[in-house]
């Protein structure tokens, strides 16, 4: 058990036993994982890090589960990459790119599925499951496969081809379902009622969201044991956006950072799935379900789950909201791919389309050290960008052919 206590509801804080439940039976609220962290203090140390392997697992002390090899892909501790191009295109002073796309299944859900199926390794269950948007699907499917356990994923029958194919190629069980991602997890819940699987998103859900507080953890060590100012998390079910934010708390709980954090949070959707934005926007703090209509499907939800605790946090931490639309977040993807090199999918165009428009409107400010999460990649959605990129130009193989089409500069 490390140093978990057990779990505890974020709304009532009745407190459970660390066992496979996510659901409060008084209020209904959220289940997360409550750790003794004064134990944690007395063992944990920058130095014991360092000596841990290079990958999430080095964080150990933090997490509710164990690395088992088993399991291990070699998750996490991906680059954090210093973007003067970008930051000078939209006119900030430090931007860093934390790209997740070099995850092993290329998204930032290989932190969380790893997890998650290690405590369900723990519990001892045979099958693992999730409801996903799809970058869930191909990781749980991967961590299935490498461990030995069965696996049924669960995915609208729309998603991009991408995703279908490097889910489908594990060799589990993947069944689209003809509706989105609300519909998927209704149906997942049912079936989490009826079979002993381990839906990593639903009964394994507390463990499971553990696993993005890496992402702070990782950021803040890179930085040399300093956090940014501001960062911008794309949202879907809002889990991410929260856990970073209570991981750079947590590492100043149990002494790994000398001050307290004072990292300002803020959220990026696409303008077709934006219920949390859209609250925002309104000064609100009622989330309305919506119907999702975006080619940003990995944010497709439009009922997400931790939606109130995103908009909490983004307000408690003086950040803010932005909704961008399809076109925008074609031309973050385009952006940051000219700028950096680096090709993230529709997920990453709305979050760096959401820092372009942060910054334009002086949220964001060039005195800032900005960091913004690249969680998938482009590889994934290329039928985002395929209607507006292709080749310079088409020519006969003769020099002539060349020289009629460009001119060179020496």
């Amino acid at each position: 058990m490390g140093f978990v206590l057990g779990l505890r509801c974020r709304e009532c804080g009745r407190e459970y036993p660390a066992d496979p439940i996510y659901t409060c039976e008084w209020c209904f609220g959220p289940l997360e994982v409550a750790y003794d962290y004064d134990a944690i203090r007395a063992t944990t140390s920058r130095e014991r890090i360092a000596a841990g392997p290079p990958s999430l697992w080095r964080y150990s002390d933090l997490l509710p589960a164990k690395s088992d090899p088993a399991l291990d892909l070699g998750t996490g501790f991906t680059p954090l990459v210093r973007a003067d191009r970008l930051a000078e295109a939209l006119g900030l002073g430090e931007v860093w790119v934390k790209n997740d796309t070099r995850n092993p299944t290329n998204s930032f859900k290989d932190r969380v599925v790893s997890v998650a199926l290690g405590k369900a390794l723990e519990f001892g269950f045979k099958t693992a499951a999730c409801a996903s948007t799809g970058n869930l699907a191909n990781s749980v499917a991967a961590h299935a496969a490498r461990a030995g356990l069965r696996s049924y994923v669960f995915i609208p029958a729309d998603l991009e081809q991408g995703k279908v194919i490097t889910t489908a190629v594990y060799g589990g069980n993947l069944v689209a379902v003809e509706g989105n991602y609300d519909d998927v997890n209704r149906l997942c819940a049912e079936l989490a009622g009826t079979y002993e699987w381990a839906f990593v998103n639903v009964n394994v859900r507390p463990y499971y969201a553990e696993g993005s507080k890496t992402l702070a953890y990782e950021v803040a060590e890179q930085l040399g044991w300093q956090v940014p100012d501001h960062v911008v998390v794309p949202v879907a079910s809002g889990s991410l956006l929260t856990k970073i934010e209570k991981g750079f708390r947590e590492l100043h709980r149990v002494g790994l950072l000398d001050d307290d954090p004072q990292v300002r949070v803020s959220g990026a959707q696409a303008l077709g799935c934006s219920p949390v934005a859209t609250a925002w926007l309104e000064e609100s703090d009622t989330i309305r379900p919506v119907k999702p209509s975006t080619i940003a499907k990995s944010l497709a939800i439009g009922n997400p789950a931790d939606g109130y605790f995103a908009l909490d946090t983004v307000r408690r931490t003086g950040g803010a909201f932005a909704a961008v639309t399809d076109d925008e977040v074609v031309e973050g993807m385009r952006l940051l791919a000219r700028t950096e090199g680096i090709f993230a999918e529709t997920a990453g165009g709305v979050t760096v389309a959401t820092l372009r428009r942060l910054a334009a409107e002086g949220v964001v400010t060039p005195d800032e050290r900005v960091v913004v999460y690249v969680t998938g990649h482009g590889l994934k959605t290329l039928e985002a960008v395929a209607p507006v990129v292709g080749p310079t130009a088409t020519i006969r193989p003769t020099l002539e052919a060349f020289h009629e089409a460009f001119t060179v500069e020496d």
